[in-house]
């Protein structure tokens, strides 16, 4: 289980600082698909990078499994970052590599080399997500939804417990959209691995996760099983998101 706790996060500034995250707190249980959604500038994107302390929260704690996280440091916190997968909307692909050698590299993080049945894994994994076909092809000469494919292979390369999907399908088409987000639920269905979504929209909420939580202003607003926001939202945001309300009201 992601146990996040009373997690605040404020960016210094010359007017006293800005707060990204106000005291949330959220439980994920393990293998969930949890949603985490809200406009632009909610906080969403500052929440997991904190969960894998790409940021550091000013304060609160994040427990992970019984561990807490936030105390981690050295090769305690690098072994945590390697079971902790990210997926970005810009894809984060390296140019100048294969897409199975993207797929590889971080199984040679930390040694400068391929660990022996690299290879093997990267070939299985592109198969996996149906691009066993475009192993020596580059970045450049795939789709968007084909690079976000790529970027998921490469995410189950280090066979994670947790990934955390940051506006994963905004850059995509609605064709692509649909394709990743059924890889993803199936992904999830055969591994059990736990997925945090960070998302602006309610249909991929709808789509394939199982709770949600409504982010305004860094504070957890509004949060519960998926159909049951749905079904009944009592925030205005909630409602203004699902076209129930008014953004004014």
């Amino acid at each position: 289980m992601i146990s996040i706790q009373n997690l605040t996060k404020v960016y210094d500034g010359a007017s006293g600082g800005t707060h990204a995250l106000r005291d949330v707190s959220l439980e994920i249980p393990d293998g969930d698909i949890f949603g985490i959604i809200g406009i632009s500038g909610a906080g969403k994107s500052t929440l997991v990078r904190c969960v894998n302390l790409l940021e550091q929260p000013t304060s609160g704690h994040i427990v992970v499994d019984g561990t807490d996280v936030t105390t981690l440091s050295g090769a305690e916190l690098r072994a945590f970052r390697y079971r902790t997968a990210m997926i970005f909307q810009g894809f984060g692909l390296l140019a100048q590599k294969t897409a199975l050698e993207n797929v590889c590299f971080p199984l040679a993080t930390g040694i400068g080399r391929l660990p022996e049945g690299a290879r093997d894994k990267g070939l299985e994994l592109l198969g996996r997500v149906g691009l066993a076909d475009k192993a020596d092809s580059y970045p450049a000469q795939l789709s968007g939804g084909q690079k976000q494919r790529v970027a998921i292979a490469r995410a189950l390369a280090c066979d994670p417990t947790t990934i955390l999907c940051d506006e994963a399908t905004s850059a995509l088409d609605p064709a692509s959209t649909e394709q990743v987000l059924d890889l993803l639920a199936k992904i999830n269905q055969e591994t059990g691995v736990t997925m945090l979504v960070i998302t602006h929209s309610m249909d991929v909420v709808r789509r394939i996760c199982k709770h949600v939580a409504v982010l305004v202003g860094g504070e957890v607003v509004e949060r519960g099983a998926t159909q049951e926001i749905f079904q009944n939202p009592q925030h205005k945001v909630t409602k203004a998101l699902l076209g129930k309300g008014d953004w004014n009201a």
